[in-house]
């Protein structure tokens, strides 16, 4: 399963605020992706929006919701909005639910411990002290135990929809074969609907098409490797499914409104504010 690559190298939790975790760029968080990593946020301020596996949910203060690695999901908190988030390896030895979970927690002494939990982490990182690393994991071992015994404390929801089910369907679709340069189209027969129904459903459900789904991610993508590293365009079209540099560079100026090499050329002032008042040029 595709995810992006912000943090893929890490081995360790680690933990930031929401903010951080964008990296400045709020299309991070506000497109469509996946992480290479579990992340368990805490929401103290704002409310917000998040999609997750395609469904659309409201967010607020002390919510808390966990992510598995390779999940679909976005996040809009809005200019007010605040929360923290701990970003654990996957396939490492501290358990995360296999499942997304979005918790309303209401009782103060959950909220309390959770708080607590996160701060300590935020210390020992801040403090890079010897040991940081081991330290962090172990708190992550600790967020595991409270959000497993807020899972069992936490009521369930009723039975998922069939629509709702439908969109999780395309949802993992469109995670799994993203790259591919499916359309959409073939995406529906997969699952035996039309392209019609699985459109309005997915609107009913996400407030997206089913074809902004598809593009969210493959822009996300987009937009990641154009921004974060120095592979050729016509490779990141290639790899992204697309048929031509050309089309890709149409595909990246119609959605962003700017060419990928304007893109790269911005993303590079960013990291150097001096490069910026001298661009190079890039082919």
């Amino acid at each position: 399963m595709a995810c992006d690559g912000l943090h893929d190298a890490m081995r360790h939790a680690r933990i930031m605020t929401v903010a951080q975790w964008a990296a400045g760029c709020d299309w991070r968080l506000s497109l469509l992706h996946s992480n290479a990593q579990h992340a368990l946020l805490w929401i103290t301020r704002g409310q917000g929006i998040a999609l997750i596996e395609g469904v659309r949910c409201g967010i607020g203060v002390h919510n808390a919701l966990a992510i598995p690695a390779g999940t679909l999901f976005s996040l809009d908190l809005g200019k007010t909005g605040f929360g923290l988030v701990c970003l654990i390896p996957a396939g490492g030895p501290v358990l995360m639910p296999d499942e997304p979970q979005h918790l309303r927690i209401r009782d103060v002494t959950g909220q309390n411990e959770l708080t607590a939990l996160l701060e300590v982490m935020q210390r020992e990182q801040s403090a890079a002290r010897p040991f940081t690393d081991e330290a962090l994991d172990a708190q992550a071992w600790l967020l595991s135990v409270w959000l497993r015994r807020a899972m069992i404390a936490h009521t369930a929801g009723g039975r998922l929809k069939a629509s709702e089910r439908l969109v999780k369907a395309y949802a993992a679709l469109i995670e799994r074969d993203f790259t591919s340069g499916r359309a959409m189209a073939a995406y529906a027969r997969t699952l035996g609907v039309t392209p019609t129904h699985l459109t309005r459903v997915c609107k009913d459900v996400s407030g997206l098409t089913a074809a902004e789904m598809l593009t969210e991610r493959s822009l996300h993508a987009a937009r990641d490797m154009l921004e974060a590293g120095e592979r050729p365009i016509g490779q990141i079209a290639a790899s992204l499914g697309f048929g031509s540099a050309a089309y890709f560079s149409r595909f990246v100026l119609q959605h962003t409104g700017q060419s990928p090499s304007a893109l790269r050329a911005r993303a590079a002032g960013r990291a150097n504010p001096a490069a910026a008042l001298f661009p190079t040029k890039i082919e």
